[in-house]
């Protein structure tokens, strides 16, 4: 049988390219959305049509209403009757300095980015008895810079978290980290966003998505790493 798994904020950007990418390998697929309805139809009709003999499946969970997250990780299980990967990749990315930033601001960062994945992890470790977890956190984690406070301490908040889950949930499962730097322009932005970003870091081309697709691959075949921090961001975190 096939090997499932869970990848939040399926429908567009990142998690898309991870949900491609997986069903390409022969995973059957959890796709988590929150509003992106359409996007989540359309991705689960071209999955189902380009892999007939995988199972796609989608579900429609608010990360800011706990009750709904803590439902989350027994639906998919009900549904496909296991979960072997969970891939924590959804956020909410809004800008704001430390003096700009209210508290409402900074817990909703919180509970989406933080809180949620955290929910996920402890009942995936609960419920199953082996397994894999990647969280994608960001480059931003390495430095101090508070143009996006509330996300940044979010993010980081999420590394110590996959370190601190990896310890107590080895050896059955495994836990790592994904920090992507500037792989998507944010939107109304075009590649030449990004080009003006990487000439700033030390490789100078962006990364792309395919940067974090391979470290995806790579943690998933190594059977030996947790614990660990992949940097996909050109060298940007050594600055």
């Amino acid at each position: 049988m096939a090997k499932v798994a869970l990848i939040t904020g399926s429908a567009v950007r990142l998690g898309r390219a991870i949900v491609l990418h997986l069903a390409e390998a022969g995973w059957d697929l959890a796709l988590h959305y929150r509003v992106s309805s359409v996007a989540i139809s359309e991705l689960e009709a071209e999955l189902k049509s380009s892999f007939p003999d995988q199972r796609f499946h989608s579900f429609q969970t608010d990360f800011s209403n706990i009750e709904q997250t803590e439902n989350l990780i027994n639906q998919v299980i009900k549904k496909f009757g296991q979960l072997d990967l969970l891939v924590n990749s959804s956020s909410v990315f809004e800008p704001g300095s430390f003096k700009e930033t209210t508290a409402d601001t900074l817990i909703q960062h919180s509970v989406v980015n933080f809180v949620a994945p955290f929910i996920l992890m402890r009942d995936f470790a609960k419920r199953s008895t082996n397994g894999l977890i990647i969280n994608i956190v960001d480059t931003r984690i390495t430095n101090n810079n508070s143009d996006h406070l509330s996300y940044s301490i979010s993010k980081k908040s999420l590394w110590e978290l996959t370190k601190m889950a990896a310890l107590e949930l080895a050896p059955h499962f495994r836990v790592n980290a994904i920090a992507p730097g500037a792989i998507l322009a944010p939107v109304g932005m075009d590649q030449s966003y990004l080009e003006k970003v990487a000439s700033k870091t030390p490789m100078k081309t962006p990364s792309g998505v395919i940067s974090v697709l391979k470290s995806i691959d790579y943690i998933i075949v190594n059977e030996d790493l947790t614990g660990q921090l992949l940097f996909c961001d050109g060298g940007a975190h050594i600055i």
